[in-house]
């Protein structure tokens, strides 16, 4: 099951990179936002309390 969360969240982390036309005014906030879930997530798994 973590390594579904994991698996969407690095795709939205990738999805909000504004590399688009749409989200080229977003800046870095929205994947700076998952990214940061993302470490919080990977450090709760390493230290094996989910």
């Amino acid at each position: 099951m973590i390594t579904i969360i994991f698996i969407i969240l690095i795709l939205m982390l990738i999805g909000t990179l504004p590399t688009w036309p749409h989200s080229s005014r977003w800046g870095y906030g929205p994947s700076g936002g998952l990214g940061t879930i993302l470490v919080i997530l990977l450090v709760l798994y390493l230290l094996h309390v989910i």
